[in-house]
């Protein structure tokens, strides 16, 4: 992968020339711990059955906050040693382990190195160390001190990561969060998270796969909490500016941003053609194209053409009866964007989000959904994520039978689909599916940027098509008068399917539409679609400016209205390979104008589904309350007829 304009080279040299201090720092070092607690060990919970003394705490005024814990002597390569005591040798694994933290300590090193050159920490650190340096500069010697030791503590633990992830199993550990996070320096700061690591190894890895899991697992809290540390400290724009690369490693550092080796998942799922989806014309057709537009991506501009241009879909809701098909277009989309990849050599990512991911610990919910949503978003990795069933997973906000674990999930995904700190690539796709859509909390539900209604069979060559499909192949029964499939020729159904929404088709809609047409006649202005989407809003309040935003997201994707030709996915040579501005030249040069049929078709797609939602969300709530007048009136009857009795 060749490095692009704003990536410098991080060169063997100048990440070599750490390693004895890397090396030392493994070997042993004192650290006095302020914040974290000494993990209790196995030996230390199997020694004599005396009361272990609580730390001495003085009471002289003062000191009160100073901490009284004692030096503690951290020999990491010792522990990772010991971690399966049975085999006094260093085995494969351990010996991987090491050499991953020693190279990771030394591409922080580095790292830290170039940042205090670039920003002339360097300079002051030499004039600290002269007894030379002004009052004046102190503040900024602080400040500067405390960005080196973050930008340090985050590459360590994102090498770490990095690479060591290759190493790891279906083993996974939890170590909790971690506490000895300190700013003061950078050797301070490495220190402390040694120190920890070492707790966390002695207590949690008891054998060789338990050992990597721990490594990795403390890798990502530490990446976690100082991205998080990071967000209200200042001078660290050189760092965060600026992106390195280790060529040797494959290794992309960009600021606080987590780098993983792009690995595909392997998919055991049974995937489907998109002849096999019978019926839901709009939906297949916009999967086929979003497995298309996702190929697009370019790894070295990590940025997909279609995002720069507008018509990515990074968020959809499927929704639809039970047995429409929803689960056949999730195989199909699967499938497809499988086949994309491993004929032109990406990394492939599926995952779906399960009921399993509710967990009745506090927070655990909420770790998991965002494992899922991390784990769909690397950035080096072509990805797909799918929460099946929304409804039974995301809690609606305020609704009593909500758990909270299912809050945690709905606060996840808020917050990842359209959040402050979202960030669309173009290179992942997340598809939302529910045969209950109204029951989903409306603020989730209009983060879904596109609607795709899952609708089934319709016509019926479609039930002849179906029949046909699911009877197989174990019959002698004719198939009679039908041309096989052509129903589901897409391109004609389309066209029926977008024409069919140039009028509304729910009745709540349809009002507002025949009121606004009657008063200013054809919708054929800005102004007077305007004029409408204020109506949809008079009539459903829930109709904000992020339905308008969604609408308008999915108009571009109209005028994005093409198929990447088959032979650019065959070929890769001929699209995929190109240079990012080549591909965006290509692609723009397909690019269709916005019509105002669009725009109708558009907004009657959208306002349809939210008066659908809502008709039935009003619905359901009216029938529970209607049984629950009648319970009570039951219960007053029989409470009546027992007490005159």
């Amino acid at each position: 992968m060749s490095l692009t304009a704003d990536t410098m080279e991080l060169r063997e040299e100048e990440i070599a020339k750490h390693y004895e201090a890397a090396q030392a720092m493994l070997d042993g070092f004192d650290h006095t711990p302020r914040v974290g607690k000494p993990r209790e060990t196995e030996q230390e919970e199997r020694s004599a059955g005396l009361g272990t003394r609580r730390r001495f705490r003085t009471t002289t005024p003062g000191l009160v906050t100073r901490s009284t814990a004692r030096a503690e002597g951290v020999h990491l390569l010792q522990t990772i040693a010991a971690a399966d005591g049975d085999d006094p040798l260093t085995s494969p694994l351990q010996a991987t382990v090491m050499h991953g933290l020693r190279r990771a300590l030394a591409i922080a090193l580095a790292v830290g190195e170039a940042f205090a050159e670039a920003t002339g920490l360097a300079e002051l650190r030499r004039a600290n160390l002269a007894g030379s340096l002004g009052a004046d500069r102190k503040t900024e010697f602080t400040e500067l001190m405390g960005a080196e030791a973050l930008a340090v503590s985050h590459v360590f633990a994102n090498a770490t990561a990095f690479l060591l992830g290759p190493h790891g199993s279906e083993v996974s550990v939890e170590v909790g969060e971690v506490e000895e996070l300190l700013t003061d320096n950078a050797q301070l700061a490495l220190h402390g998270l040694l120190w920890e690591l070492d707790q966390d190894i002695a207590a949690l890895a008891g054998d060789d796969a338990r050992l990597v899991a721990v490594v990795a697992a403390f890798a990502e809290q530490a990446m976690e909490k100082v991205a998080m540390r990071a967000q209200n400290a200042g001078r660290l724009g050189p760092f965060t500016g600026a992106s390195w690369r280790v060529e040797a490693d494959d290794f992309t550092i960009r600021g606080f941003e987590a780098a993983a080796k792009g690995k595909s998942t392997t998919l055991t799922m049974e995937f489907k053609q998109p002849h096999e989806v019978v019926g839901n014309h709009i939906a297949k057709y916009q999967a086929l194209k979003l497995a298309k537009m996702i190929m697009a991506y370019d790894f070295d501009r990590r940025l997909n053409p279609f995002v720069e241009l507008g018509g990515f879909i990074f968020t959809f809701m499927g929704d639809g009866k039970p047995g429409t098909g929803k689960t056949t277009l999730i195989r199909m989309m699967a499938g497809l964007m499988n086949g994309y990849c491993e004929v032109a050599g990406y990394p492939f990512r599926y995952m779906n989000l399960s009921t399993e991911s509710i967990d009745s610990y506090q927070g655990k919910s909420a770790q998991n959904a965002k494992s899922f949503i991390n784990t769909v978003l690397d950035p080096g990795v072509i990805g797909f994520g799918t929460v099946d069933d929304i409804d039974q997973l995301a809690g609606k906000r305020g609704d009593r039978q909500s758990s909270a674990g299912q809050l945690e999930i709905t606060a996840v995904l808020m917050e990842s689909f359209s959040g402050a700190n979202t960030v669309v690539r173009g290179n992942c796709t997340f598809g939302m599916f529910s045969n209950y859509p109204e029951n989903v909390d409306d603020a989730l539900r209009q983060r879904a940027g596109a609607r795709f209604l899952v609708d089934g069979p319709q016509t019926r060559e479609d039930y002849i098509d179906i029949l046909h499909l699911l009877m197989g192949k174990n019959h002698d029964i004719p198939l009679g008068s039908h041309e096989l499939y052509a129903a589901q020729e897409i391109k004609k159904a389309v066209a029926a399917s977008f024409e069919s929404h140039s009028r509304p088709h729910e009745d709540g809609l349809l009002k507002v539409y025949d009121r606004v047409e009657k008063d200013l006649g054809k919708l054929d202005t800005i102004a007077k679609l305007g004029t409408y989407l204020k109506g949809i809003q008079e009539a459903d309040e829930r109709f904000t400016g992020r339905a308008i935003k969604n609408i308008t997201d999915a108009v571009k994707v109209r005028a994005m209205d093409f198929e990447l030709p088959d032979e650019w996915m065959e070929e890769p040579e001929l699209f995929l390979f190109k240079p990012y501005e080549e591909k965006l030249g290509m692609i723009e040069e397909l690019r269709q104008p916005i019509t105002v049929e669009m725009v109708i078709q558009e907004i009657n797609r959208y306002a349809d589904s939210e008066f659908r939602y809502a008709d039935k969300s009003d619905e359901v709530a009216i029938e529970n309350m209607v049984r629950e007048f009648g319970r009570t009136e039951e219960a007053k009857r029989r409470y009546l007829e027992g007490k005159d009795g």
